[in-house]
């Protein structure tokens, strides 16, 4: 969040804030250490002194806006970053991963709406830090630790085993030198995708073939489920969705989309059809007005079938306020439908004929991954 520059600059404002304060410290305050990290400290004083450094540190910043607080050892540890640093009897410090009182173990659970990639990094994360940070005779109980957390957490043996295996070969591996490659290759092209699971595994595979990466970002949430900030927006009133006309007379419904309000665009395609069914003909004009094409494939069907649509019961299918995403959702939602519309064609965007065996995956399985429909009249 912010300007870009903002950590740059404060890096940079720290650095010389802390230049003063080193080499104007009080004599009987002399630094035998001093590790930052951002904000956070970690020093080695003379014992009693810490109110006086900390006094002289607030003074070194003119403004006043930058205040320093400090936290003592007790019973020989104090906590910096991840690590628990205690002092030994014989002088030397022992090192072991640092968790606050509050801690409560809790990582992403293995049952959630992400991909498994994700909860792998959540194990190879946990085993990276035990590595870097805890001692070799500490590492045993640190890895039980690592291990009832995330079983309590629903995660497999075999994951935990997997995830420990990969941090374990990073290790053994020497860190790769990084080579200028005098030909630069083109970067690969990147399609991110909702996760939805079941769905997003085989499109993955399938773009890996074609040397595309496709990461992931999470669909459904708990925010998206339960959190509504908002006003709830009357169906008709919404912009950027795909909608549903059904006929009162047969089964065929028509699909389209709109970046306008819903009520807007409906209102278009019920004057237009009234406008032609109101219209008395004579025979001959009435056959050349079933021949000839309508601007809506509403207005066609209600002319040449004689049929009435349900207006009433014009439903959203899908939200979406990107245009081109909006033309593919369309056109996934008449390809679902095969001839149950009247659509005269597959929609704005031509989708290849590649996904239509994950379309039908998702109409066989309940087509659980579309969204709620909605009347226009916002009615539940």
């Amino acid at each position: 969040m912010g300007n870009p520059l903002s950590a740059t600059l404060c890096e940079f404002f720290m650095e010389d804030l802390e230049q003063k304060a080193i080499t104007t410290a009080p004599p009987h305050c002399k630094i035998k250490l001093w590790k930052r990290y951002v904000d956070d400290i970690l020093e080695i004083i003379p014992k009693g002194q810490t109110e006086t450094l900390t006094q002289h540190l607030n003074n070194i910043d003119d403004t006043g806006n930058i205040k320093f607080t400090y936290e003592s050892e007790t019973e020989g540890s104090i906590a910096f970053m991840d690590m628990k640093i205690t002092r030994q009897t014989d002088g030397t410090l022992n090192i072991n991963t640092y968790r606050k009182p509050t801690h409560t173990d809790q990582y992403l659970l293995w049952t959630s709406e992400h991909p498994t990639i994700h909860k792998m990094s959540v194990i190879r994360t946990l085993y990276h830090r035990a590595n870097m940070v805890t001692e070799e005779r500490d590492r045993k109980q640190e890895d039980k630790h690592i291990q009832h957390a995330l079983k309590t957490c629903g995660y497999p043996t075999w994951a935990i085993n997997k995830g420990k295996q990969q941090t374990t070969t990073e290790r053994k591996e020497q860190p790769k030198q990084r080579t200028r490659n005098p030909e630069r290759q083109e970067p690969k092209p990147v399609i991110t995708l909702p996760y939805i699971r079941g769905i997003t595994e085989k499109i993955r595979a399938t773009m890996k073939k074609h040397n595309i990466n496709t990461p992931t970002k999470p669909y459904t949430t708990v925010r998206n489920r339960l959190v509504h900030p908002k006003d709830k927006i009357p169906a008709g009133l919404k912009c950027g969705v795909i909608y549903e006309i059904p006929c009162k007379l047969c089964n065929k419904t028509y699909i389209g989309e709109t970046g306008r309000q819903l009520n807007t665009r409906t209102t278009e395609h019920r004057k237009e059809c009234e406008k032609e069914t109101n219209r008395k003909h004579t025979r001959a004009a009435k056959e050349e007005a079933e021949s000839t094409i309508k601007k809506s494939a509403v207005t066609d069907h209600c002319t040449r079938e004689n049929h009435v649509m349900d207006w009433d019961n014009t439903r959203i299918i899908n939200t979406e306020q990107q245009k081109y995403k909006r033309w593919i959702k369309e056109a996934i939602e008449i390809r679902r439908r095969g001839c149950g519309t009247m659509n005269r064609d597959d929609g704005v965007y031509s989708l290849d004929h590649a996904w239509d065996c994950i379309i039908e995956e998702g109409r066989a399985g309940g087509g659980g991954w579309r969204r709620p429909l909605l009347p226009v009249d916002g009615r539940g």
